[in-house]
């Protein structure tokens, strides 16, 4: 029987793998198919049954936050419905349930789709070979055993063994992240080959770019690399963001509260007291809604939303809103080095010839740049040596250059890119030097030769073979070298080569050889020989190039690193290449055994093992995508909120086990898009670091008006409670708290959530994931109530007896001294909420720009002002409110009483965050 759990398919003869998969070069029977297919399932990414739609929109439902508004919703229709007033509260309330209910649905509805992407890269016809007969079938249908036929454009159905090949090139990048096509080949690999190396193999999901094969198929469904994927995407748990956490443990805290006060104050009133039942259970009503910030729900929702689209304008897209709130809190920043810390750019920056090395400014494809050598301009034209070094790159090469809106983009190899631009920068255009030297003739790059050849006409009718290739091989074809003409090569020549070779792969510079020979007027172009043309060089020079560095990302490593985050570069490049831009950067000061961690070394570590060690690594090379879920997991066991980037399909899984999945927006699949919890537009490392500040404005926005939100509930809580047990009339009905807390709070709020960010806001280290709201501004909290409770009942209780003394109306003294406290409470939350713009500065320490910084602010206290007057002083908004109109002095003292929230001081009140020291 076929053994499908072998991974080592790659490194099999031809025969030892048809007889494994018993089979042949014919192919199976369908009757033999038919049979496997009963055994092995069919060829597809199966998907473990997730939650059904119906269930995500159910979970909408369940946070404690929206049970509470719920069963708000229930007593407020109620109360409405026997005192015969009309249910707009209730109302209220809903809209805002299922608001929230709708955004969370739509969120998490997309973030289950990660398997379906990849599902969508799988290719539905095949064609096969069945005893020798060609059909088409249906790619499900396909089993271990089964020959397929493949051709340019055709998508892989499965992994596959090559039995023939030409001229087979193969898109992988949806599974290696491998921009280029890669050329396979026949023969056996290395049993340790990684999966880019298995020259042999071809693998489900990628392409067929150019030529046609013939394969045996080895692996399907969940057995072959794109099942292994999509298998650990859906093992893998997502845990509940922090700040869902967060809320639903505060709305666990101040539900219990509720329930013990309520569940007191009902027997007090009703065995101490002897208040009617109706009195009593609208007193209980009105304690248990003023326990609960009814507008918080909705103004997270904004807030998450308007901060998402304030990034997406930065070219991060956040795909689950709870995200936002979570990337504030990352501690460790895994970052692929190609296209996100470099321009994914080839550039040339150095060039030796003779003795002489010259230096190339500029970055990019743009063809502009100064030539210097020993810090001094030169013209590179001057010097004919330099002019053909510069000329046979440029030759030699199949990509050109094209200038779109003010940006040069590279077709073809980036490699040959870079050398078209190394001589645009010298004046020398590619076009000009075609049109005056035409190719002739030419011998393909190949990896084993590790060169090409082409062959030209001079405009005085000479024949030139120009070759470009690994230096140290053209070295050894070269007999002569160019130096103010052309003499014997020696071995001194031999070893300064050596030795600038050395230097240019010290500083990650990746270098190719120039070299010429002339050719006979007569020279048979049509039967090109390699071995006879490419012999008795003339050895030219060098050009080392890199891919540089963006230019913006060695400050936002500084910026990260001041808010004491790690930026940790995870690449498959070399060690040494690695290491370079890791300096230039500055993700690493000095290169050290604990700094630098290779892939081989992840593979021989435990878990254990890899836990000691990740806190002092700064670079991991030669990593592949199983090694970046292993350093993310490893991180996150140590505590930290880890944010990693992915380009490639298995990348997935490392994006969806990280706290913050970052996919790439130009070269990302869309598999990692969907696993990942923001994209990339630009595929920029700068961009997450500007999501990162992001993600901290937003949560100390959301703290501000929690702070000003829960002040308020405190406040309500302690006054109805003392009323209570004094036996002193309710000094709120449903109808304040629900206004107070979804608009006199909530117009403050929302205009908080957009405040301007702290400028020290990444000078402070990452806060703790699971820091506890309550537990951290419960003395804020406690003495703004405290406060604002003493501001509310003075006046209360004052207007209360004067009234009953002058009148002897209970009812009108009850009326007017709860329209007083109702008031007085409106007009301090206007003011607490400046207070609650700074967790360190005092109001009057804002001074005035402090108050007009945030225009949205001081337009909804204006709006609420008005709103609160209109309540008091229009007929038939007494009537709905159950106030009476306030006097001058009745509304004096009101004002008056709200001015004592300037006492509250925040930096004496909240713990202080200190700066990450450097």
């Amino acid at each position: 029987m076929v053994k499908m759990e072998k991974e080592n398919w790659h490194a099999l003869e031809l025969d030892e793998v048809f007889e494994s998969l018993e089979t042949d070069r014919q192919g199976i029977s369908d009757e033999e198919a038919e049979r496997r297919l009963e055994v092995y399932g069919p060829n597809e990414l199966r998907e473990e049954e997730g939650r059904k739609w119906y269930h995500l929109l159910w979970e909408q439902f369940t946070s404690i936050l929206v049970v509470i508004l719920i069963l708000s919703a229930i007593v407020s229709a109620y109360i409405a419905r026997i005192e015969g007033e009309p249910m707009t509260d209730t109302y209220v309330i809903l809209i805002i349930v299922v608001l929230n209910a709708i955004l969370g649905f739509v969120q998490e509805f997309r973030a289950e789709q990660a398997v379906e992407a990849l599902k969508a890269m799988v290719s539905p016809h095949v064609l096969v070979l069945r005893k020798g007969r060609e059909e088409d079938i249906d790619s499900k249908e396909l089993v271990p055993g089964d020959i397929v036929l493949l051709e340019a454009g055709s998508r892989v159905p499965a992994d596959a063994r090559l039995i023939e090949a030409a001229n087979l090139e193969i898109d992988e990048a949806a599974l290696t992240g491998e921009s280029r096509p890669v050329s396979k080949r026949l023969g056996v690999s290395e049993k340790d080959a990684s999966l880019g190396d298995r020259k042999n193999m071809v693998f489900m999901g990628t392409v067929v770019t150019n030529g046609r094969a013939i394969a045996v198929v080895t692996q399907t469904g969940m057995n072959s690399q794109f099942g292994r994927i999509a298998g650990m995407v859906q093992a893998i748990e997502v845990e509940e963001p922090p700040l869902r956490q967060k809320m639903e443990k505060m709305g666990r805290q101040l539900a219990q509260i509720s329930v013990i006060l309520t569940i007191f104050v009902f027997f007090v009133l009703w065995f101490v007291h002897e208040r009617t039942l109706q009195e009593v259970f609208m007193t209980s009503v009105s304690l248990a809604v003023s326990a609960i910030p009814e507008g918080l729900p909705a103004v997270l929702t904004i807030t998450l939303a308007l901060g998402t689209a304030r990034m997406a304008k930065q070219n991060a897209i956040v795909r689950r809103l709870a995200s936002v709130e979570t990337l504030g809190s990352t501690t460790v920043i895994c970052s692929d080095k190609t296209g996100t810390l470099t321009r994914n750019e080839m550039t040339v920056t150095r060039l030796n010839v003779k003795d002489r090395t010259v230096e190339i400014s500029g970055a990019g494809y743009a063809p502009s740049g100064e030539f210097t050598e020993d810090d001094e301009k030169i013209d590179p034209l001057e010097d004919k040596d330099l002019e053909l070094l510069l000329r046979i790159g440029a030759l030699n090469n199949d990509a050109h250059l094209q200038e779109n809106n003010g940006s040069w983009i590279c077709f073809g190899d980036p490699t040959e890119g870079a050398l078209v631009t190394s001589a645009a920068k010298a004046g020398l255009k590619k076009s000009e030097l075609e049109e005056k030297y035409p190719r002739v003739g030419e011998i393909p790059f190949d990896s084993t030769r590790k060169r090409m050849t082409t062959i030209h006409r001079t405009p005085e009718g000479k024949l030139f073979a120009y070759v470009k290739g690994a230096p140290e091989i053209l070295l050894d074809l070269s007999r002569k070298i160019v130096d103010d003409g052309v003499r014997e090569i020696n071995e001194e020549d031999l070893r300064e080569k050596q030795s600038e070779m050395k230097s240019m792969a010290a500083d990650a510079l990746r270098v190719l050889g120039m070299a010429y020979r002339e050719l006979p007027d007569d020279y048979d172009l049509e039967n090109l020989e390699t071995e006879e043309l490419e012999r008795e060089l003339v050895f030219v020079g060098m050009q080392g190039m890199i891919d540089p560095a963006r230019e913006e990302v060695p400050e936002a490593i500084r910026v990260a690193q001041l808010a004491g985050i790690r930026p940790v570069m995870v690449t498959g490049d070399h060690r040494i290449t690695a290491v370079a831009i890791a300096q230039q950067i500055g993700i690493l000061e000095e290169e050290t055994q604990e700094s630098v961690l290779e892939g081989y070394e992840i593979e021989a570590m435990t878990d254990e093992e890899l836990d000691s060690t990740i806190e002092h690594v700064r670079v991991c090379a030669r990593v592949s995508p199983e090694h970046k879920m292993r350093i993310a997991n490893s991180l996150r066991r140590r505590g930290h909120i880890v944010a990693m980037t992915g380009d490639g399909v298995n990348d997935a899984p490392a994006l969806k086990a990280a706290d913050i999945g970052v996919a790439m927006g130009i070269k990302g699949t869309d598999v990692t898009k969907e696993a990942s919890d923001m994209i990339l537009e630009d595929d920029n490392f700068a961009t997450i670091v500007r999501a990162i500040e992001g993600g901290r404005e937003i949560y100390t926005n959301v703290t501000k008006y929690i702070r000003l939100m829960l002040a308020a509930n405190f406040d309500e809580f302690i006054e109805i409670t003392v009323t209570a047990l004094l036996g002193l009339p309710v000094p709120f009905l449903p109808i304040h708290v629900l206004w107070v807390n979804l608009v006199t709070d909530g117009l403050p709020a929302v205009a908080l959530s957009i405040d301007p960010p702290d400028p020290d806001l990444m000078r402070y280290p990452p806060r703790d994931p699971k820091e506890d709201i309550l537990r951290r501004f419960w003395r804020f909290l406690l003495f703004a109530a405290l406060v604002d409770f003493i501001s509310d009942f003075i006046p209360f209780f004052y207007v209360y007896l004067t009234t009953l003394t002058n009148t002897g109306n209970p009812e009108l003294a009850a009326a007017t001294a709860r329209t007083v406290a109702f008031t007085s409470i409106v007009f301090f939350e206007f003011i607490l909420a400046y207070q609650c713009r700074s967790e360190t500065k005092h109001i009057f320490q804002l001074g005035w720009e402090g108050v007009t910084a945030n225009k949205m602010l001081f337009v909804s206290v204006l709006v609420g002002l008005a709103l609160q007057l209109m309540i008091l002083y229009v007929p038939f908004l007494n009537e709905v409110f159950h106030v009476v109109p306030l006097t001058r002095f009745q509304l004096g003292l009101c004002v008056l009483g709200s001015f004592t929230a300037l006492l509250i001081i925040p930096q004496r009140l909240i713990p202080k965050r200190v700066y990450v020291e450097h």
